[in-house]
């Protein structure tokens, strides 16, 4: 028997990696013999390094950065020495996460830690960098990242702007001649599900800007000045990239990665799944085990389970799938590549309880898929 087991984490529960140990854990106590492939998935939001460096035996580095609101902080990456390629969320510097409720300032957040870890990348030798976009504080297009590769950003009396997506308004003069020349020599990739431009009413101010505490008002200040910020680029570049599906992914900083880095975008689950050899993997296996906390219609749209599925089906393998829960709608997926799912609850459980035992759940059902399987095979 092969088996893959390429799972995605289960929020605030237990890693990508830690899932596809459990399932591991259940199929040994029927297979002993089985070879079992981990392959911990991710969908280029948060996880995503984790899941590459676990799939890839790369290593974690860690690099003190600006957080959003400039103050310092310890990011952690990827490093995969094999490729040269290394891994970034930029959540970890840049992200939510890192500002209290009562200090978010959307207007002033931004992304130049990000910044530092691209270039924390470069001195490292970094041939590729994968980017993942998701969860970010900041609404600034990406000039705190272009900063901090060295672009100038200035004012009409020459000087320079403050952080923030507020004071692109202000913007006069773009200046690329300290641009990093090793951005020339780097393939960027982007893992981003999302398709929104940078302006408009599917920008990235009026759809993402009130998750991040702007008001009305300043999300039309905000989608302004990156109406204005991308006018300037275009003069500058002789291109312009506002319109192009991801360049208002995570505060705009798609923007920046389409127009000053070339980056390519893909769905972050079909990244993923290449970087971690997770379609080699599955040639000649008999079974893929897939999951993630909660399977329901919204799995349908470029959620892991769908991506390994996609994959699975290519090469005519039998797909299961496990979960914290099944939601409304989860029977879909059935029309979709996954063959069958299953939840991990033995019963009326509450969620600390289920969040707190997720990993014996999963074992446990692990095992009982094999048993079942084991029938079903005579």
């Amino acid at each position: 028997m092969k088996i893959v087991i390429a799972p995605d984490s289960f929020k605030e529960s237990l890693s990508a990696a830690a899932v596809a140990e459990a399932i591991a854990a259940g199929l040994r106590e029927v297979w002993p013999q089985a070879e079992l492939l981990c392959r911990p998935m991710a969908d280029g939001g948060e996880g995503t390094v984790a899941a590459l460096v676990a799939a890839t035996g790369g290593e974690y580095r860690e690099t003190q950065v600006r957080g959003p609101l400039g103050e310092p902080v310890v990011a952690h990456w990827g490093w995969i020495a094999a490729s040269r390629s290394a891994v970034i969320e930029m959540a970890a510097a840049s992200g939510l996460h890192r500002v209290p409720a009562e200090r978010r300032d959307v207007l002033r957040a931004c992304t130049f830690g990000t910044g530092e870890l691209i270039r924390a990348a470069l001195d490292a030798g970094a041939a590729r960098i994968v980017l993942g976009f998701g969860g970010s504080a900041t609404n600034d297009a990406g000039s705190g990242m272009l900063r901090a590769l060295g672009a100038r950003f200035a004012d009409a009396a020459g000087r320079p702007l403050e952080p923030g997506g507020a004071e692109l308004a202000r913007l006069a003069l773009i200046d690329l001649s300290g641009l990093d020349p090793r951005l020339q020599e780097v393939d960027f990739e982007v893992a981003c599900d999302v398709d929104n431009p940078l302006c408009g009413p599917r920008g990235a101010a009026q759809v993402f800007g009130p998750q991040k505490g702007a008001t009305p008002q300043q999300v039309h200040q905000l989608d302004a000045a990156l109406g204005h910020f991308a006018d300037l680029c275009a003069q500058t570049l002789g291109r312009d990239a506002r319109d192009l599906p991801g360049s208002g992914a995570a505060g705009g900083i798609g923007f920046a990665a389409r127009s000053f880095l070339a980056a390519t975008f893909r769905p972050g689950i079909e990244l993923v799944a290449e970087v971690s050899g997770l379609e080699q993997a599955v040639v000649g296996a008999d079974l893929v085990i897939t999951g993630e906390g909660r399977l329901d219609e919204q799995t349908l749209h470029g959620k892991t389970p769908m991506g390994v599925a996609a994959v699975a089906k290519r090469h005519g393998v039998p797909v299961v799938a496990l979960a914290g829960m099944l939601g409304a709608g989860y029977q879909r997926l059935y029309d979709h590549g996954i063959d069958a799912a299953f939840s991990l609850a033995p019963g009326p459980i509450s969620l600390a309880d289920a969040l707190a035992g997720a990993a014996p759940l999963l074992r446990q059902r692990a095992a009982d898929i094999a048993r079942l399987w084991q029938l079903a095979r005579g």
